[in-house]
């Protein structure tokens, strides 16, 4: 079982930086592959970054280059870093943990409320 709270959101200038944290309760999350998802109005869920047990991580075309997702095991907490956002990127963040394949896509089992991230030009 595992908790997920989320902070870190905020609103930001585009071409601002803001960096969201996630930290755990419960497991330890060194067991778990870990994402980053987001939710725009109006729009679907989607998976934006995610990083495997072992530091391996993965990146949507949309944030690559831009955000940076890792993992302190040490401090049961996941970040991502986002630098140089874009109006587009406005959307409740979310993070997740303890995934499996299902229909050739990842579906997790845990999740955080949410933070919102507001871009402004």
């Amino acid at each position: 079982q595992v908790n997920l709270v989320e902070s870190g959101g905020g609103s930001v200038q585009a071409g601002g930086s803001l960096r969201l944290s996630c930290v755990a309760s419960g497991d330890p999350i060194s067991l778990y592959a870990m994402a980053w998802f987001r939710q725009a109005p109006g729009k679907e869920r989607e998976s934006i970054a995610d990083i495997t047990s072992g530091g391996s991580a993965h990146y949507a075309d949309s944030v690559k280059g831009r955000f940076t997702i890792s993992r302190d095991n040490a401090d049961n907490t996941l970040v991502l870093q986002m630098t140089n956002l874009r109006l587009e990127d406005t959307a409740i963040y979310y993070c997740a943990c303890d995934r499996k394949m299902v229909a050739g896509r990842f579906e997790y089992k845990y999740w955080g409320q949410g933070t919102q991230v507001t871009v402004s030009s």
